[in-house]
């Protein structure tokens, strides 16, 4: 199973138990990137203790779990550490860090680490699935051209 990003629902968490390996990209909701702050994909999970390191080398360790909407979400923080780190600047505006954890993050991580190890496979899934969809949209009215970049529009108008 091959999915875009967006496209997240339970099917992945259902599918890794019954055998199926789902590649969904793991989608980046996070800002940070963009004010220089430190995102989450520069803390290292360690799944053996459950915690995780931040970038100045002190652990995360999981506070109270609580119920988001539907799923369960562990939050993981410094109490201590995040109050004197010298890079707490490009970490947080806030009093310390938080991170949150879903329970079934691990099956997000394994499709993650399959897909980065088929750096193709999202081209080929474009290749073989967008344009019969673009193809079937355009017979139910939507008349928008079904390639980008001027090269490909002009060959799909002559």
């Amino acid at each position: 199973m091959l999915r875009v990003v967006g496209h997240l629902r339970p099917e992945p968490v259902a599918a890794s138990i019954t055998g199926v390996l789902p590649c969904i990209p793991k989608t980046q909701t996070c800002g940070n990137a963009k004010r220089g702050l430190f995102t989450v994909a520069d803390f290292i999970y360690d799944a053996e203790k459950d915690r995780y390191t931040c970038p100045a080398g002190k652990y995360l360790t999981k506070g109270k779990v609580r119920s988001d909407r539907r799923d369960n979400i562990d939050h993981y923080r410094n109490l201590t550490a995040c109050l004197t780190c010298a890079l707490k600047p490009r970490c947080t505006p806030d009093k310390i860090k938080r991170l949150k954890r879903w329970e079934h993050e691990g099956v997000l991580d394994k499709m993650q680490a399959r897909l980065d190890r088929m750096p193709n496979a999202m081209t080929i899934r474009r290749q073989t699935v967008e344009h019969p969809f673009g193809t079937l949209k355009a017979c139910m009215g939507s008349t928008h051209f079904l390639t980008k970049t001027l090269e490909k529009v002009k060959t799909e108008m002559s």
